[in-house]
């Protein structure tokens, strides 16, 4: 194998383990925007999830994805074993697992739409369907060689692909399942159910945000001629503009630096850049994060009025900016590198390219609403109810889900978990 070869393989396979770690990230996250009785819960879910998602991606999801097929769903490749070394570029099984995180991350997402609420059992079973049937449809489309791919949609590492397929999931879920038990009043008024540590959710997002660079600069494939370092300059500017964008309109708005929506801005400029990151310029890149953090602001306080319970801001960060982000490509993807698709609008390029875009968001949204909306209602028939009893979910899913709890030491001696 030449030497450029085995860096391009190298370099993937740490940007793989890098996506990987972001699930630590997640895990801080969701565990410090909930409440303490549901921590343990939070965190094991996310492990045995992957475990769940890894063989099912393993199994049927690649095949799905990047087989030979047709213009809707890859047919080939199912069970991946491809251990041969290949004489140039990616390595098959180096390819596989880095594509495996990103399916991994979106089944993530889609879980913010269950907590605090939902029964084990139906992580279980969604995480089969949605690993197998509604991931890689989209990924598809998009990214193997699908009808959408054939359009010229440009979404470099997924602002649509992951982050709004996630979304749409958690939608489905959310609506489904109801608010939990306090979040709103008779007269549509809400009460902050407020996260038990925002020390994690910070630690969480820094993680994400590091775990980023293998997200986006990952997604080159490749180390010839640096431009990972082009995409991850981006990645950074659009982070640290949503992050900025997001505090001072909370502070303008409501008098207060708000730090849960500083956290969400970050990785609201995160999700926003995602798919542009290899299509634009730095200044446009900070637009890009800047508008995305003012988004995820409004969007945070639209589904509150809305009377949909999100306590982990899954639709805002991931849906409405995953909106923006794959649009924003039709406004600034510039001619130099627009190497797939056209350039924006603001580049010559007409409506083209922005249509395709708004296009892909319309297919792909509601593809990934009513499949998993329609999964879920399985999934619910064959568990009897998503949600866990009023009982239980008083008493916190650590106890009644696992039969132990998060934080030991908090727990009154006498607290047993229900049927016990």
């Amino acid at each position: 194998m030449p030497e450029i070869a085995l860096m391009d393989n190298l370099w993937i396979m740490l940007c793989a383990v890098l996506v990987l770690l972001m699930q630590g990230g997640f895990i801080l996250l969701e565990a410090g925007s909930t409440r303490m009785k549901n921590a343990g819960h939070i965190a094991g879910k996310t492990i045995f999830t992957l475990g769940i998602g890894s063989l099912v991606y393993w199994a049927v999801g690649w095949g799905f994805s990047y087989g030979d097929g047709n213009l809707f769903i890859g047919l080939s490749d199912f069970f991946f074993g491809n251990y041969e070394t290949a004489e140039e570029g990616l390595v098959g099984s180096v390819d596989f697992f880095f594509q495996m995180m990103f399916a991994l991350i979106a089944l993530t997402i889609a879980f913010g739409g269950f907590a605090e609420r939902a029964k084990l059992s139906a992580y279980v079973i969604f995480a089969v369907l949605f690993s197998a049937f509604v991931y890689p449809v989209v990924a598809h489309w998009i990214w193997g060689d699908g009808w959408l791919a054939d359009l010229g949609k440009q979404d470099f590492a997924g602002s649509t692909v992951v982050h709004l397929t996630g979304a749409m999931a958690a939608l489905a879920a959310t609506l489904i399942l109801k608010p939990r038990l306090g979040k709103f009043n008779k007269d549509g008024s809400s009460n902050d159910l407020a996260g038990h540590n925002q020390v994690y959710t910070a630690l969480g997002v820094l993680l994400l945000w590091v775990g980023w660079f293998g997200f986006n600069a990952g997604s080159t494939l490749e180390v010839a001629d640096a431009f990972f370092g082009y995409v991850a300059l981006n990645t950074q500017l659009g982070a640290a503009a949503g992050a900025v964008a997001a505090m001072f309109v909370a502070w303008a708005v409501t008098g207060k630096a708000d730090v849960p929506t500083t956290l969400n801005g970050a990785l609201a400029g995160l999700v926003a850049i995602t798919a542009s990151c290899a299509f634009v310029e730095p200044w446009a890149a900070v637009i890009i994060g800047a508008i995305g953090g003012l988004i995820v602001f409004g969007s945070q306080r639209f589904f509150d009025k809305a009377r949909i319970d999100d306590p982990i801001f899954a639709l805002s960060v991931h849906g409405t900016v995953g909106v923006w982000g794959t649009i924003s490509n039709g406004f600034f993807a510039t001619p130099d590198l627009a190497y797939t698709g056209s350039p924006g609008l603001f580049y010559g390029g007409g409506f083209s390219q922005l249509g395709v875009q708004i296009l892909s968001v319309v297919a792909c949204g509601a593809f990934a609403f009513i499949a998993s909306y329609i999964l879920l209602k399985i999934t619910s028939a064959i568990v009897g109810g998503l949600r866990v009893s009023e009982e239980e979910e008083i008493v916190g899913l650590d106890l009644s889900e696992h039969g132990s709890y998060g934080y030991p030491e908090s727990m009154p001696a006498q607290q047993k978990s229900p049927g016990a």
